[in-house]
């Protein structure tokens, strides 16, 4: 990874206790700015004074928190969107207030999944899903609020920092004689690690505000992804493609969730590199067996 900024700056980070949010903070503190991570404990994102006094001063304002438990939001989409949409306006005119640069994280949720070729950045939004529509309507309230604000759509997030799918599959994998993984969703599989070099080397070349992409380059679905897993843990598990009726979940997974780079390249920005060698980059930490 390559983080970079010429200048130290006050970053405040919402959400720090996230798995992003946690490499988001120690990203920006490696690359030499004075960061200060906020937990939902700390802060209550839907009390607009609270955030407003939790911006004053800084320079830099990254969203990393919000409403991510996809199907509680199907019956719990007033609370999700207070979250998601009435949260990240109130960091939207607290950054414009105090004069500070919002950084606001989203999801290919807000688009269908029916896509056959890279969503790119302007693709019109069609969410399938509450959470897709609680996220949906944070961009446009940040993209009102705060025109000069970098949204950051990612997707297909694992870190060493929080629950995620290769550490459920590689724990998975020593407890069954085989797995059964959908094979009809495709995706890009991203290191919080690289999403928060990502987002420091945006603000570090003084990107313009609109909408980025940021997830690893390449794609794969679910069940290959969780074959790179097994082989990471050291496992010979065998692992069955299958489809996504077998599982009835709540809110409806896209069935196609790679999004294009186009606006990165366009702003000088190098996209994160392809999923699979970033996977062997990350596999010990994640998996960690980087630990004694």
């Amino acid at each position: 990874m390559t983080s970079g900024q010429s200048t130290r700056q006050r970053w405040v980070v919402f959400g720090a206790a996230g798995m992003l949010g946690q490499d988001a903070v120690a990203v920006a503190e490696a690359a030499g700015h004075e960061v200060t991570g906020l937990r939902r404990s700390d802060l209550d994102i839907t009390d607009a004074s609270a955030v407003l006094d939790a911006v004053a001063g800084h320079d830099i304002v990254v969203n990393c928190a919000g409403w991510t438990a996809v199907d509680d939001a199907e019956t719990h989409e007033a609370e999700a969107f207070a979250v998601n949409a009435t949260g990240a306006a109130h960091l939207a005119r607290a950054a414009t207030a105090s004069g500070a640069r919002l950084v606001h994280v989203s999801t290919d949720y807000v688009f269908d999944g029916g896509a056959t070729r890279p969503y790119a950045e302007d693709a019109p939004v069609a969410p399938r899903s509450a959470y897709g529509r609680t996220k949906a309507a944070g961009e446009w309230a940040v993209r009102a609020l705060a025109p000069d604000a970098l949204v950051v759509r990612t997707a297909w997030l694992y870190g060493a920092g929080g629950r995620c799918f290769p550490q459920t599959i590689a724990r998975v994998a020593g407890e069954r004689d085989r797995l059964s993984v959908v094979d009809d969703q495709t995706g890009q599989p991203t290191w919080t690690a690289d999403l928060a070099d990502l987002i420091v080397r945006l603000v570090g070349a003084r990107s313009p505000g609109g909408i980025y992409h940021g997830t690893a380059s390449g794609q794969v679905t679910w069940h290959g992804f969780a074959r790179e897993v097994v082989a990471a843990a050291g496992r010979t598990t065998p692992v069955d493609p299958t489809t996504s009726a077998a599982y009835q979940l709540p809110a409806p997974r896209p069935a196609y969730s790679v999004l294009g780079h186009d606006r990165l390249r366009e702003a000088g920005v190098e996209p994160i590199g392809d999923w699979a060698e970033r996977w062997k980059v990350a596999a010990p930490a994640v998996l960690g067996l980087d630990r004694p």
